[in-house]
């Protein structure tokens, strides 16, 4: 499974970097989570300048794509330019934004009239989009799905690894990460968030 974490200048570190890492457990299986960028480098929100792993055209082939956020986000959701590079597909992509990556996401189209999580500060921005915002960390509607909160990241990352390698595989990576002494704990708070919308799409599969 390649893994597009879309990361554009100004990005915030732990959306994208703790994604791509919890992503990369799953190496041994042919897994990878690439920084994907419209730039060869890219300067985190925090002065950390980065080189991409690939080019934003990559986002398009991907089997998953992940749009992180950052402090420049509604400069690129008010360029068409930008917005028009961007080419996903949720009809055979699994997609997921955090933060203010759901307002990309809500830009795009690619959310419609569904309720979304974002985080507070670009709450009233998504809002502005056309979209109902919840009070929950995390949510999925079919192939597309939200987080809200820097931390939120594992949720996204563990619903991606659960929906294309399984819940075993998700809670293994999750326990790799989680604090020492505290892993069941992590492990069973973020597959509660993340669970009832594997077994919604799950249910939704054998309906078809």
């Amino acid at each position: 499974m390649q893994i597009a974490v879309l990361t554009f200048d100004g990005f915030n570190e732990l959306d994208s970097f703790v994604a791509a890492a919890i992503l990369n457990r799953l190496r041994g299986q042919g897994w990878a989570a690439h920084i994907t960028s419209p730039t060869p480098q890219v300067t985190s929100m925090n002065g950390v300048t980065i080189d991409r792993q690939q080019p934003l055209d990559f986002a398009t082939k991907a089997d998953a794509v992940i749009i992180g956020s950052g402090i420049r986000t509604r400069e690129i959701a008010a360029d068409p330019l930008m917005l028009g590079r961007i080419r996903l597909d949720p009809a055979r992509q699994l997609v997921g934004a955090q933060c203010s990556g759901t307002l990309l996401l809500a830009k795009l189209g690619l959310i419609g009239d569904l309720p979304a999580c974002t985080d507070l500060t670009t709450k009233p921005w998504v809002i502005e989009a056309g979209v109902e915002v919840l009070d929950a960390p995390f949510v999925a509607h079919g192939n597309v799905a939200t987080a809200g909160g820097c931390l939120a990241s594992q949720y996204l990352a563990a619903w991606i690894i659960a929906r294309l390698a399984g819940t075993a595989e998700a809670e293994e990576a999750l326990h790799y990460v989680a604090p020492v002494g505290e892993k069941a704990l992590y492990v069973d708070r973020a597959m509660a968030a993340v669970r009832p919308f594997l077994m919604a799409e799950a249910a939704v599969t054998e309906t078809a």
